[in-house]
Protein backbone atom coordinates (compact mmCIF):
# COMPACT_ATOMS: atom_id res chain seq x y z
CA UNK A 1 0.00 0.00 0.00
CA UNK A 2 2.83 2.34 0.94
CA UNK A 3 4.64 1.45 -2.29
CA UNK A 4 1.56 2.32 -4.36
CA UNK A 5 1.19 5.65 -2.54
CA UNK A 6 4.85 6.47 -3.11
CA UNK A 7 4.57 5.52 -6.77
CA UNK A 8 1.48 7.73 -7.17
CA UNK A 9 3.30 10.64 -5.52
CA UNK A 10 6.29 10.25 -7.87
CA UNK A 11 4.05 10.08 -10.95
CA UNK A 12 2.08 13.14 -9.84
CA UNK A 13 5.29 15.08 -9.22
CA UNK A 14 6.66 14.12 -12.64
CA UNK A 15 3.38 15.09 -14.32
CA UNK A 16 3.35 18.45 -12.56
CA UNK A 17 6.96 19.14 -13.51
CA UNK A 18 6.28 18.20 -17.13
CA UNK A 19 3.19 20.43 -17.22
CA UNK A 20 5.10 23.42 -15.82
CA UNK A 21 7.92 22.86 -18.34
CA UNK A 22 5.50 22.76 -21.30
CA UNK A 23 3.69 25.84 -20.00
CA UNK A 24 7.01 27.68 -19.76
CA UNK A 25 7.87 26.78 -23.34
CA UNK A 26 4.45 27.98 -24.51
CA UNK A 27 4.82 31.32 -22.73
CA UNK A 28 8.27 31.78 -24.21
CA UNK A 29 7.04 31.12 -27.74
CA UNK A 30 4.12 33.52 -27.26
CA UNK A 31 6.48 36.28 -26.19
CA UNK A 32 8.45 35.84 -29.37
CA UNK A 33 7.77 37.94 -32.42
CA UNK A 34 9.03 36.90 -35.80
CA UNK A 35 9.63 37.60 -39.43
CA UNK A 36 8.39 34.48 -41.17
CA UNK A 37 9.16 33.29 -44.67
CA UNK A 38 6.86 30.67 -46.16
CA UNK A 39 7.03 28.75 -49.42
CA UNK A 40 3.55 27.27 -49.27
CA UNK A 41 4.54 24.04 -47.54
CA UNK A 42 7.01 25.01 -44.84
CA UNK A 43 8.30 28.15 -43.22
CA UNK A 44 11.55 29.40 -41.79
CA UNK A 45 11.06 31.44 -38.62
CA UNK A 46 13.45 33.82 -36.93
CA UNK A 47 12.26 34.76 -33.45
CA UNK A 48 13.13 37.71 -31.27
CA UNK A 49 11.79 38.79 -27.90
CA UNK A 50 10.86 42.21 -26.55
CA UNK A 51 10.70 43.07 -22.88
CA UNK A 52 7.92 45.58 -22.22
CA UNK A 53 9.12 48.07 -19.66
CA UNK A 54 7.14 50.45 -17.52
CA UNK A 55 5.42 53.15 -19.58
CA UNK A 56 5.82 51.28 -22.87
CA UNK A 57 3.05 50.08 -25.13
CA UNK A 58 2.17 46.43 -25.50
CA UNK A 59 -0.07 43.79 -24.04
CA UNK A 60 1.22 41.87 -21.04
CA UNK A 61 -0.19 38.48 -21.86
CA UNK A 62 3.03 37.49 -23.61
CA UNK A 63 1.52 37.40 -27.12
CA UNK A 64 2.27 39.52 -30.17
CA UNK A 65 0.37 42.80 -30.38
CA UNK A 66 0.18 43.04 -34.18
CA UNK A 67 0.48 40.50 -37.00
CA UNK A 68 1.48 42.03 -40.35
CA UNK A 69 1.07 39.97 -43.53
CA UNK A 70 3.39 41.14 -46.31
CA UNK A 71 6.84 42.72 -45.92
CA UNK A 72 6.59 45.24 -48.74
CA UNK A 73 6.93 49.01 -48.36
CA UNK A 74 3.86 49.36 -46.13
CA UNK A 75 4.40 46.13 -44.17
CA UNK A 76 8.08 46.67 -43.42
CA UNK A 77 7.55 50.35 -42.56
CA UNK A 78 4.65 49.52 -40.24
CA UNK A 79 6.64 46.75 -38.52
CA UNK A 80 9.58 49.07 -37.88
CA UNK A 81 7.38 51.95 -36.73
CA UNK A 82 5.25 49.95 -34.31
CA UNK A 83 8.31 48.04 -33.12
CA UNK A 84 9.96 51.33 -32.15
CA UNK A 85 6.89 52.13 -30.07
CA UNK A 86 7.39 48.91 -28.11
CA UNK A 87 4.80 46.77 -29.89
CA UNK A 88 5.54 43.09 -30.36
CA UNK A 89 5.22 42.36 -34.06
CA UNK A 90 4.91 39.22 -36.15
CA UNK A 91 5.78 40.05 -39.78
CA UNK A 92 4.90 37.30 -42.27
CA UNK A 93 6.26 37.31 -45.83
CA UNK A 94 5.98 34.54 -48.43
CA UNK A 95 9.40 35.22 -49.97
CA UNK A 96 12.16 37.29 -48.35
CA UNK A 97 14.30 37.31 -51.51
CA UNK A 98 14.93 40.74 -53.06
CA UNK A 99 11.89 41.64 -55.21
CA UNK A 100 12.41 42.42 -58.90
CA UNK A 101 9.71 44.87 -59.95
CA UNK A 102 9.35 47.57 -62.59
CA UNK A 103 7.31 49.96 -60.45
CA UNK A 104 7.65 51.34 -56.94
CA UNK A 105 10.93 52.92 -58.03
CA UNK A 106 10.13 56.63 -57.63
CA UNK A 107 9.53 58.17 -54.21
CA UNK A 108 8.09 61.68 -54.26
CA UNK A 109 9.48 64.37 -51.89
CA UNK A 110 6.32 64.08 -49.80
CA UNK A 111 7.05 60.38 -49.40
CA UNK A 112 10.63 61.15 -48.38
CA UNK A 113 9.29 63.50 -45.69
CA UNK A 114 7.15 60.62 -44.41
CA UNK A 115 10.27 58.42 -44.31
CA UNK A 116 11.90 61.07 -42.10
CA UNK A 117 8.83 61.11 -39.82
CA UNK A 118 9.10 57.33 -39.49
CA UNK A 119 12.86 57.38 -38.94
CA UNK A 120 13.44 55.43 -42.16
CA UNK A 121 15.26 58.02 -44.28
CA UNK A 122 18.45 55.95 -44.28
CA UNK A 123 16.61 53.28 -46.29
CA UNK A 124 17.41 55.28 -49.45
CA UNK A 125 21.12 55.23 -48.61
CA UNK A 126 23.60 52.62 -49.85
CA UNK A 127 21.27 51.51 -52.67
CA UNK A 128 22.58 53.94 -55.34
CA UNK A 129 19.36 55.97 -55.10
CA UNK A 130 19.22 59.03 -57.36
CA UNK A 131 17.90 62.40 -56.23
CA UNK A 132 14.96 63.67 -58.29
CA UNK A 133 14.18 67.39 -58.42
CA UNK A 134 11.16 67.45 -60.71
CA UNK A 135 9.79 66.41 -64.06
CA UNK A 136 10.32 67.22 -67.71
CA UNK A 137 7.43 67.03 -70.17
CA UNK A 138 7.93 66.35 -73.88
CA UNK A 139 5.35 66.84 -76.62
CA UNK A 140 5.78 67.23 -80.38
CA UNK A 141 9.46 68.15 -80.11
CA UNK A 142 8.88 70.72 -77.36
CA UNK A 143 9.85 70.31 -73.72
CA UNK A 144 9.29 72.02 -70.40
CA UNK A 145 10.90 71.43 -67.03
CA UNK A 146 8.83 71.34 -63.82
CA UNK A 147 10.83 71.59 -60.61
CA UNK A 148 9.58 70.58 -57.18
CA UNK A 149 8.96 73.63 -54.91
CA UNK A 150 11.59 72.64 -52.35
CA UNK A 151 12.85 76.09 -51.34
CA UNK A 152 11.32 75.88 -47.85
CA UNK A 153 12.78 72.46 -47.06
CA UNK A 154 16.15 71.14 -45.97
CA UNK A 155 18.60 70.64 -48.84
CA UNK A 156 18.37 66.87 -48.45
CA UNK A 157 14.63 66.86 -49.22
CA UNK A 158 13.97 65.74 -52.80
CA UNK A 159 12.47 62.82 -54.63
CA UNK A 160 14.38 59.55 -54.82
CA UNK A 161 14.45 56.93 -57.56
CA UNK A 162 15.99 53.50 -57.08
CA UNK A 163 15.70 49.76 -57.64
CA UNK A 164 12.51 48.77 -55.83
CA UNK A 165 14.00 45.51 -54.55
CA UNK A 166 16.98 47.25 -52.93
CA UNK A 167 14.67 49.71 -51.16
CA UNK A 168 12.40 46.90 -49.93
CA UNK A 169 15.37 44.96 -48.57
CA UNK A 170 16.61 48.03 -46.68
CA UNK A 171 13.13 48.46 -45.19
CA UNK A 172 13.08 44.80 -44.16
CA UNK A 173 16.51 45.16 -42.57
CA UNK A 174 15.21 48.08 -40.54
CA UNK A 175 12.17 46.07 -39.44
CA UNK A 176 14.36 43.10 -38.50
CA UNK A 177 16.88 45.32 -36.67
CA UNK A 178 14.42 45.92 -33.84
CA UNK A 179 13.91 43.29 -31.16
CA UNK A 180 10.18 43.33 -32.03
CA UNK A 181 9.75 43.66 -35.23
CA UNK A 182 -13.11 46.57 -57.30
CA UNK A 183 -10.09 46.59 -59.42
CA UNK A 184 -9.73 48.57 -62.66
CA UNK A 185 -6.93 47.68 -65.12
CA UNK A 186 -6.88 50.54 -67.66
CA UNK A 187 -3.47 49.68 -69.11
CA UNK A 188 -0.21 47.79 -68.68
CA UNK A 189 3.34 49.01 -68.21
CA UNK A 190 6.11 47.56 -70.35
CA UNK A 191 9.42 47.92 -68.52
CA UNK A 192 12.94 48.27 -69.91
CA UNK A 193 16.26 49.34 -68.40
CA UNK A 194 18.43 51.72 -70.45
CA UNK A 195 22.14 51.61 -69.66
CA UNK A 196 24.87 54.25 -69.84
CA UNK A 197 22.78 57.08 -71.23
CA UNK A 198 22.15 60.66 -70.11
CA UNK A 199 18.66 62.02 -69.57
CA UNK A 200 17.95 65.40 -71.21
CA UNK A 201 17.28 66.90 -67.74
CA UNK A 202 19.49 65.36 -65.06
CA UNK A 203 17.80 64.24 -61.82
CA UNK A 204 14.30 64.63 -63.25
CA UNK A 205 11.59 62.19 -64.18
CA UNK A 206 10.68 62.43 -67.88
CA UNK A 207 7.11 62.08 -69.15
CA UNK A 208 6.65 61.77 -72.91
CA UNK A 209 3.10 62.61 -74.01
CA UNK A 210 3.19 60.00 -76.74
CA UNK A 211 0.52 58.38 -78.86
CA UNK A 212 -1.42 56.43 -77.65
CA UNK A 213 -0.32 56.92 -74.02
CA UNK A 214 2.57 58.28 -71.91
CA UNK A 215 6.14 56.98 -71.72
CA UNK A 216 8.19 57.45 -68.53
CA UNK A 217 11.95 57.67 -68.03
CA UNK A 218 13.68 58.10 -64.66
CA UNK A 219 17.09 57.11 -63.20
CA UNK A 220 17.23 54.14 -60.86
CA UNK A 221 21.03 54.15 -60.39
CA UNK A 222 24.03 56.11 -61.67
CA UNK A 223 24.20 54.00 -64.83
CA UNK A 224 20.60 52.82 -65.34
CA UNK A 225 17.43 54.54 -66.50
CA UNK A 226 14.03 52.90 -66.14
CA UNK A 227 11.70 53.18 -69.10
CA UNK A 228 8.00 52.42 -68.65
CA UNK A 229 5.84 52.32 -71.76
CA UNK A 230 2.11 52.50 -71.10
CA UNK A 231 0.11 50.17 -73.35
CA UNK A 232 -3.67 50.78 -73.15
CA UNK A 233 -5.95 47.83 -72.46
CA UNK A 234 -5.38 44.57 -70.65
CA UNK A 235 -3.84 42.71 -73.59
CA UNK A 236 -0.31 43.59 -74.60
CA UNK A 237 1.72 42.40 -77.62
CA UNK A 238 3.37 39.04 -77.00
CA UNK A 239 6.99 39.10 -75.86
CA UNK A 240 7.71 35.48 -76.82
CA UNK A 241 6.87 35.79 -80.53
CA UNK A 242 8.56 39.16 -81.05
CA UNK A 243 5.39 41.26 -81.33
CA UNK A 244 6.40 43.39 -78.34
CA UNK A 245 9.84 44.19 -79.77
CA UNK A 246 8.23 45.15 -83.07
CA UNK A 247 5.70 47.37 -81.30
CA UNK A 248 8.40 49.12 -79.28
CA UNK A 249 10.59 49.70 -82.34
CA UNK A 250 7.89 50.85 -84.76
CA UNK A 251 5.34 52.64 -82.55
CA UNK A 252 7.23 53.79 -79.46
CA UNK A 253 10.84 54.40 -80.56
CA UNK A 254 10.00 57.21 -83.06
CA UNK A 255 8.43 59.18 -80.17
CA UNK A 256 11.39 58.80 -77.79
CA UNK A 257 13.61 61.91 -77.38
CA UNK A 258 16.70 61.76 -79.66
CA UNK A 259 19.06 61.69 -76.65
CA UNK A 260 17.55 58.36 -75.55
CA UNK A 261 16.72 56.77 -78.89
CA UNK A 262 19.86 54.66 -79.32
CA UNK A 263 19.85 53.44 -75.71
CA UNK A 264 16.15 52.60 -76.05
CA UNK A 265 16.76 50.41 -79.12
CA UNK A 266 19.73 48.74 -77.40
CA UNK A 267 17.54 47.89 -74.41
CA UNK A 268 15.00 46.25 -76.74
CA UNK A 269 17.74 44.16 -78.36
CA UNK A 270 19.05 42.98 -74.99
CA UNK A 271 15.61 41.62 -74.14
CA UNK A 272 14.51 41.33 -70.52
CA UNK A 273 11.29 43.14 -71.40
CA UNK A 274 8.77 42.89 -68.59
CA UNK A 275 5.10 43.76 -68.30
CA UNK A 276 2.81 44.59 -65.39
CA UNK A 277 -0.88 45.55 -65.28
CA UNK A 278 -1.67 49.02 -63.97
CA UNK A 279 -4.42 48.70 -61.39
CA UNK A 280 -6.60 51.38 -59.84
CA UNK A 281 -8.67 50.59 -56.76
CA UNK A 282 -10.32 53.22 -54.55
CA UNK A 283 -9.97 52.63 -50.82
CA UNK A 284 -13.16 51.00 -49.55
CA UNK A 285 -13.15 50.84 -45.73
CA UNK A 286 -13.84 47.37 -44.34
CA UNK A 287 -13.62 47.72 -40.54
CA UNK A 288 -12.83 44.23 -39.25
CA UNK A 289 -12.04 43.60 -35.57
CA UNK A 290 -8.41 42.57 -35.28
CA UNK A 291 -7.43 43.31 -38.91
CA UNK A 292 -6.57 46.36 -41.02
CA UNK A 293 -5.74 46.42 -44.73
CA UNK A 294 -2.76 48.56 -45.80
CA UNK A 295 -0.72 49.23 -48.93
CA UNK A 296 -1.77 47.95 -52.36
CA UNK A 297 -4.15 45.45 -50.75
CA UNK A 298 -6.20 48.45 -49.60
CA UNK A 299 -5.74 51.17 -52.20
CA UNK A 300 -4.14 51.44 -55.65
CA UNK A 301 -3.85 54.17 -58.24
CA UNK A 302 -2.29 54.42 -61.71
CA UNK A 303 1.52 54.45 -61.23
CA UNK A 304 2.04 57.30 -63.72
CA UNK A 305 2.74 59.83 -60.95
CA UNK A 306 4.77 57.50 -58.73
CA UNK A 307 2.61 58.24 -55.69
CA UNK A 308 1.96 54.74 -54.33
CA UNK A 309 4.79 54.62 -51.79
CA UNK A 310 4.01 58.15 -50.62
CA UNK A 311 0.41 57.13 -49.86
CA UNK A 312 1.52 53.93 -48.10
CA UNK A 313 4.06 55.74 -45.91
CA UNK A 314 1.55 58.49 -45.12
CA UNK A 315 -0.92 55.80 -44.02
CA UNK A 316 1.73 54.34 -41.72
CA UNK A 317 2.28 57.75 -40.10
CA UNK A 318 -1.48 58.13 -39.51
CA UNK A 319 -1.79 54.63 -38.05
CA UNK A 320 1.32 55.07 -35.90
CA UNK A 321 -0.11 58.27 -34.41
CA UNK A 322 -3.45 56.60 -33.71
CA UNK A 323 -1.90 53.58 -31.99
CA UNK A 324 0.72 55.48 -30.01
CA UNK A 325 -1.55 56.42 -27.06
CA UNK A 326 -2.75 52.83 -26.65
CA UNK A 327 -1.08 50.39 -24.25
CA UNK A 328 -3.32 47.40 -24.91
CA UNK A 329 -4.46 46.17 -28.33
CA UNK A 330 -6.41 43.14 -27.08
CA UNK A 331 -9.92 44.62 -27.20
CA UNK A 332 -10.45 44.10 -30.94
CA UNK A 333 -14.04 45.46 -31.25
CA UNK A 334 -13.23 48.66 -29.34
CA UNK A 335 -9.98 49.12 -31.26
CA UNK A 336 -11.80 48.58 -34.57
CA UNK A 337 -14.30 51.31 -33.67
CA UNK A 338 -11.49 53.68 -32.71
CA UNK A 339 -9.55 53.02 -35.94
CA UNK A 340 -12.51 54.07 -38.08
CA UNK A 341 -10.91 57.52 -37.86
CA UNK A 342 -7.96 56.15 -39.87
CA UNK A 343 -10.06 56.08 -43.03
CA UNK A 344 -10.87 59.79 -42.71
CA UNK A 345 -7.51 61.06 -41.44
CA UNK A 346 -5.67 59.49 -44.40
CA UNK A 347 -7.86 61.22 -46.98
CA UNK A 348 -6.03 64.55 -47.53
CA UNK A 349 -2.84 62.87 -48.76
CA UNK A 350 -4.33 59.71 -50.25
CA UNK A 351 -7.24 61.27 -52.13
CA UNK A 352 -5.09 64.07 -53.57
CA UNK A 353 -2.49 61.67 -54.96
CA UNK A 354 -5.07 59.08 -56.08
CA UNK A 355 -7.21 61.62 -57.92
CA UNK A 356 -4.25 63.31 -59.58
CA UNK A 357 -2.79 59.98 -60.75
CA UNK A 358 -5.95 58.77 -62.47
CA UNK A 359 -6.88 62.21 -63.85
CA UNK A 360 -3.41 62.89 -65.28
CA UNK A 361 -3.30 59.49 -66.94
CA UNK A 362 -6.60 60.18 -68.71
CA UNK A 363 -5.52 63.70 -69.71
CA UNK A 364 -2.07 62.63 -70.93
CA UNK A 365 -3.38 59.74 -73.04
CA UNK A 366 -4.09 60.48 -76.72
CA UNK A 367 -7.71 60.35 -77.85
CA UNK A 368 -9.62 60.60 -81.15
CA UNK A 369 -11.87 63.12 -79.40
CA UNK A 370 -10.80 66.67 -80.32
CA UNK A 371 -11.90 68.08 -76.96
CA UNK A 372 -9.72 65.55 -75.09
CA UNK A 373 -6.75 66.42 -77.27
CA UNK A 374 -7.34 70.13 -76.62
CA UNK A 375 -7.33 69.34 -72.89
CA UNK A 376 -4.05 67.47 -73.31
CA UNK A 377 -2.42 70.39 -75.13
CA UNK A 378 -3.84 72.87 -72.62
CA UNK A 379 -2.34 70.88 -69.75
CA UNK A 380 1.11 70.91 -71.38
CA UNK A 381 0.92 74.66 -72.09
CA UNK A 382 -0.50 75.46 -68.63
CA UNK A 383 2.40 73.68 -66.92
CA UNK A 384 4.84 75.41 -69.28
CA UNK A 385 3.72 78.84 -67.99
CA UNK A 386 5.84 78.32 -64.87
CA UNK A 387 5.34 80.06 -61.55
CA UNK A 388 2.18 79.12 -59.68
CA UNK A 389 0.89 77.31 -62.77
CA UNK A 390 3.63 74.69 -62.51
CA UNK A 391 4.53 74.89 -58.81
CA UNK A 392 0.95 74.27 -57.73
CA UNK A 393 0.37 71.03 -59.69
CA UNK A 394 3.89 69.73 -58.99
CA UNK A 395 3.51 70.32 -55.24
CA UNK A 396 0.29 68.27 -55.40
CA UNK A 397 1.96 65.50 -57.40
CA UNK A 398 4.96 65.38 -55.07
CA UNK A 399 2.84 64.97 -51.94
CA UNK A 400 4.05 68.30 -50.52
CA UNK A 401 0.61 69.92 -50.74
CA UNK A 402 -2.08 67.37 -49.81
CA UNK A 403 -5.08 69.63 -50.45
CA UNK A 404 -7.83 68.13 -52.64
CA UNK A 405 -9.48 71.52 -53.16
CA UNK A 406 -6.25 72.91 -54.62
CA UNK A 407 -6.16 69.94 -57.00
CA UNK A 408 -9.70 70.58 -58.24
CA UNK A 409 -8.96 74.29 -58.71
CA UNK A 410 -5.87 73.60 -60.82
CA UNK A 411 -7.64 70.90 -62.83
CA UNK A 412 -10.50 73.17 -63.85
CA UNK A 413 -8.06 76.07 -64.34
CA UNK A 414 -6.43 73.92 -67.03
CA UNK A 415 -9.84 73.32 -68.62
CA UNK A 416 -10.71 77.04 -68.55
CA UNK A 417 -7.27 77.87 -69.94
CA UNK A 418 -7.96 75.44 -72.79
CA UNK A 419 -11.33 77.06 -73.51
CA UNK A 420 -9.72 80.50 -73.52
CA UNK A 421 -7.15 79.34 -76.08
CA UNK A 422 -9.96 78.04 -78.26
CA UNK A 423 -12.06 81.21 -78.13
CA UNK A 424 -9.21 83.61 -78.89
CA UNK A 425 -8.89 85.59 -81.05
CA UNK A 426 -12.39 84.90 -82.41
CA UNK A 427 -14.99 82.56 -80.85
CA UNK A 428 -16.45 80.71 -83.82
CA UNK A 429 -19.45 78.39 -83.23
CA UNK A 430 -17.24 75.33 -83.82
CA UNK A 431 -14.67 76.50 -81.29
CA UNK A 432 -17.39 77.29 -78.75
CA UNK A 433 -18.78 73.78 -79.21
CA UNK A 434 -15.34 72.22 -78.69
CA UNK A 435 -14.87 74.42 -75.61
CA UNK A 436 -18.15 73.21 -74.14
CA UNK A 437 -17.13 69.61 -74.82
CA UNK A 438 -13.76 70.29 -73.19
CA UNK A 439 -15.42 71.43 -69.94
CA UNK A 440 -17.77 68.45 -70.11
CA UNK A 441 -14.84 66.09 -70.74
CA UNK A 442 -12.86 67.54 -67.83
CA UNK A 443 -15.86 67.09 -65.53
CA UNK A 444 -16.31 63.53 -66.80
CA UNK A 445 -12.70 62.75 -65.88
CA UNK A 446 -12.43 64.13 -62.37
CA UNK A 447 -15.94 63.96 -60.90
CA UNK A 448 -16.24 60.12 -60.97
CA UNK A 449 -12.82 59.88 -59.29
CA UNK A 450 -13.91 62.28 -56.54
CA UNK A 451 -17.14 60.35 -56.08
CA UNK A 452 -15.19 57.09 -55.68
CA UNK A 453 -12.86 58.71 -53.13
CA UNK A 454 -15.78 60.22 -51.20
CA UNK A 455 -16.78 63.89 -51.49
CA UNK A 456 -17.37 64.35 -47.77
CA UNK A 457 -14.16 62.63 -46.70
CA UNK A 458 -12.08 64.56 -49.27
CA UNK A 459 -13.37 68.09 -48.77
CA UNK A 460 -15.18 68.07 -45.41
CA UNK A 461 -13.39 65.48 -43.24
CA UNK A 462 -14.17 67.44 -40.07
CA UNK A 463 -17.88 66.69 -40.57
CA UNK A 464 -17.28 62.92 -40.31
CA UNK A 465 -17.95 61.74 -36.71
CA UNK A 466 -15.03 59.29 -36.79
CA UNK A 467 -12.67 62.23 -37.34
CA UNK A 468 -12.98 63.11 -33.64
CA UNK A 469 -12.86 59.58 -32.24
CA UNK A 470 -10.88 59.48 -28.99
CA UNK A 471 -8.64 56.59 -27.89
CA UNK A 472 -10.32 53.92 -25.73
CA UNK A 473 -10.15 54.87 -22.06
CA UNK A 474 -7.85 52.20 -20.62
Amino acid sequence: MVDLTLLGFVLAALSGFLGLYCYGLLRKSQRSCSVEEGDGSASTTTTTTTVIGEGECGSRDGGCDVIIVGAGVAGAALAHTLGKDGRRIRLIERDLAEPDRIVGELLQPGGYLKLIELGLEDCVEEIDAQRVFGYALFKDGKSTRLSYPLEKFHSDVAGRSFHNGRFIQRMREKAASLPNPKVDVPSCFVGLVLENCQLPFANHGHVILADPSPILFYPISRTEVRCLVDVPGQKVPSISNGEMSKYLKTVVAPQVPPELHEAFLSAIERGNIRTMPNRSMPAAPHPTPGALLMGDAFNMRHPLTGGGMTVALSDIVVLRNLLRPLHDLNDAPTLCKYLESFYTLRKPVASTINTLAVALYKVFSASPDQARNEMRQACFDYLSLGGVFSNGPVSLLSGLNPRPLSLVCHFFAVAIYGVGRLLLPFPSPKRMWIGAKLISSASGIILPIIKAEGVRQMFFPATVPAYYRAPPAK
